[in-house]
């Protein structure tokens, strides 16, 4: 009996470890649409990629911004008002529009394997130490985790795009900015991103770019930011694009939790040729 006991907290361990280290991410019907589309915005959780979607409850959405060329657009009240999550945009000026969502905190305790080989795995070294130098490796961690989720979406003929929305600052809490427009460029070029944490760039912080195409295994990539907190990358052709980081801190009040973490993502598409 103790032994099931055992098996069955292990289980519970390591399916919370694989929520936490879900990558969260906005995901359009379509990067490409016409002016005066209406689309329904999924919100996905899993991994490589590939997932399921969000079953947050409204509840969880702290901040649902449309920044569209030349205006910005508060969905936050909208989208959490009813029982079910609305993501429901409509796209009416030609250009860039850029989509933001971000969560509250959700509490998790993980056994110390656990939690060692997530932060093995998200290259949070700093973490680590700090667990070595508190004397906690081999004890359990209580972590609270938020979400921010950004995606781009092309509306229109990407040539119309002038106001570099892009590239503007949301003020989430950890964001990846593409200092180039996606749409403008070639499938083989190369894009670089700022990562910010509190508005203060991230320096050697770990990168992973997803690249998915119909049909075809997903690809990925590992980068680390720079002394700016920059890194630079290149597109491997057409496809689905999914860029993440993580950040991890101390958490502010140890009685709720010894750590915080924030997640950050940004989707985009590239079009092959005849596509824009």
């Amino acid at each position: 009996m103790f032994r099931q006991l055992r098996i069955a907290s292990l289980c519970i361990f390591l399916s919370a470890g694989a929520a936490v280290a879900q990558e969260f991410w906005l995901l359009p019907p379509r990067f490409f649409v016409e002016a005066g589309a209406k689309i329904n915005l999924h919100v996905f959780v899993g991994e490589n990629f590939t997932g399921s979607r969000w079953p947050g409850k409204p509840t969880r959405l702290t901040s649902f911004v449309h920044y569209a060329p030349n205006d910005t657009l508060d969905l936050t009240k909208t989208a959490s008002q009813h029982d079910t999550l609305s993501t429901s945009v409509e796209l009416v000026r030609p250009g860039v529009h850029l989509l933001a969502f971000s969560t509250t905190n959700s509490f998790v305790e993980l056994d110390a394997e656990t939690f060692n080989t997530y932060l093995k795995a998200n290259e949070l070294e700093r973490v680590t130490h700090l667990r070595q130098q508190r004397g906690e490796t081999s004890k359990p961690a209580r972590e609270l985790y938020r979400r921010c989720a950004k995606t781009l979406v092309q509306v229109g003929p990407s040539r119309l795009d002038t106001v570099g929305t892009h590239a503007w600052k949301t003020g989430q809490p950890l964001e990846i900015i593409p200092e180039q427009n996606p749409y403008s460029l070639k499938p083989e070029a190369s894009l670089t991103c700022l990562v910010l944490y509190q508005g203060t760039p991230l320096p050697a912080t770990q990168i992973q770019i997803w690249q998915r195409v119909t049909g075809q295994p997903t690809r990925v990539s590992r980068f680390h930011t720079n002394k700016n907190g920059r890194v630079l990358f290149r597109l491997n052709g057409p496809g689905n694009y999914l860029v993440s980081s993580v950040y991890m801190e101390p958490a502010a009040d140890r009685k709720a939790a010894d750590w915080q973490s924030t997640w950050a993502t940004l989707t985009f598409g590239i079009a092959g040729r005849g596509m824009k």
